[in-house]
């Protein structure tokens, strides 16, 4: 459903948030580490999200990664989605044709639809601090 890179840019996210919940700034190496992600692949992951505001890098030797505590609250799950992998969840084919809608349908459209709906609402509706505070309580986890 979602790319590689939107699974760990959720993934990343919300270790960072766990860890700026409890007063802590990260680094690119110890995220990587906790998601299992490649690191050169985690940092192009992270330079997106910083740069749509969802996280904030701060340079220097205590510097690291961190999430602002009000906002996780209002930063919604949609947003990170947007920010990796655009629009294609939200408006999408459930086959990839260019043209599919309800004028001219694809053979899973209407069935599709419904599911998208479900999904977006889901995404639009879940914070960046509801994630957190599963992992943070050990009822989720992000490592296999």
């Amino acid at each position: 459903m979602f790319s590689k890179a939107c699974e760990y840019g959720i993934r990343a996210t919300v270790y960072i948030a766990v860890q700026s919940h409890n007063n802590s700034r990260v680094s690119l190496k110890e995220i990587a580490h906790e998601i299992d992600s490649p690191e050169a692949f985690t940092a192009k992951i992270l330079q997106q999200l910083v740069r749509s505001g969802n996280i904030d890098s701060i340079k220097g030797p205590s510097g690291g990664f961190e999430i602002d505590k009000a906002k996780m609250k209002s930063i919604k799950l949609g947003h990170i989605v947007r920010t990796i992998d655009g629009n294609s969840v939200f408006t999408g084919c459930g086959l990839g044709m260019q043209e599919c809608s309800a004028i001219r349908p694809c053979p899973v459209h209407h069935k599709f639809k419904k599911v998208r709906d479900e999904l977006t609402a889901m995404l639009e509706n879940t914070t960046v601090y509801d994630m957190m505070i599963g992992y943070h309580d050990g009822l989720t986890f992000l490592r296999k």
